[in-house]
């Protein structure tokens, strides 16, 4: 935002990236006109999914990463199938990240807990959550619609964690909607009272 001028914007953050769009949220209010959260945790620390991630595969996971194990990884968010090449793309991709950094994020995110200063979010907040979603709870998402006020909580029956992999259309339909919501001045940056 910094390096553009951009006065402000829409963060939105998947998984671990939602915790890092509630960290930005709590940390730069004036600057986050909108926060959109997918499959995201209340409290990562706790999270069962997360744990037996870092204790099974991600806490000895060394260079070259294992192919088998960015795929089972990337196939344990979904509940549908999604188009293997891009499937392929995604794991391509992760592959890139050295075992170091796979640590690094992971044992970042079992220390992060920002549930007791969620109340303190005021950016209008958009909450995406697939119903078969198996790393990010049901409760989590009650949470977090709870504790943020006005918070809206869109539930997408039969995804999983990768909810935008899985309904890509609905998806982007949904976010777009919630922009509009919030008004093209202000997303725009016109509106330089916030």
């Amino acid at each position: 935002m910094d390096a553009l001028s951009l006065p402000g914007g829409i963060v939105a953050g998947h998984s671990m990236g939602g915790t890092i769009a509630q960290r930005f949220a709590l940390d730069y209010p004036g600057r986050t006109i909108g926060l959109v959260l997918i499959g995201a945790f209340a409290d990562p620390r706790g999270n069962q999914s997360v744990v037996e991630l870092w204790d099974s595969a991600v806490s000895t996971l060394t260079d070259p990463v294992d192919p088998r194990f960015v795929l089972d990884f990337q196939q344990s968010t979904l509940a549908r199938p999604i188009a293997p090449a891009f499937l392929d793309i995604v794991v391509q991709e992760s592959l890139k990240v050295p075992a170091r950094v796979w640590r690094a994020a992971l044992e970042a995110l079992l220390e992060s807990n920002v549930s007791p200063e969620l109340s303190a979010i005021k950016a209008p907040t958009l909450i995406v959550w697939g119903e078969q979603d198996t790393i990010a709870s049901r409760s989590d998402q009650e949470v977090l619609t709870e504790a943020i006020a006005g918070a809206q909580l869109r539930i997408y029956r039969g995804a999983g964690h990768a909810v935008h992999w899985e309904e890509p259309e609905r998806f982007a339909c949904d976010v777009a909607s919630f922009v509009e919501s919030l008004g093209t001045a202000k997303v725009a940056g016109r509106d330089k009272g916030s």
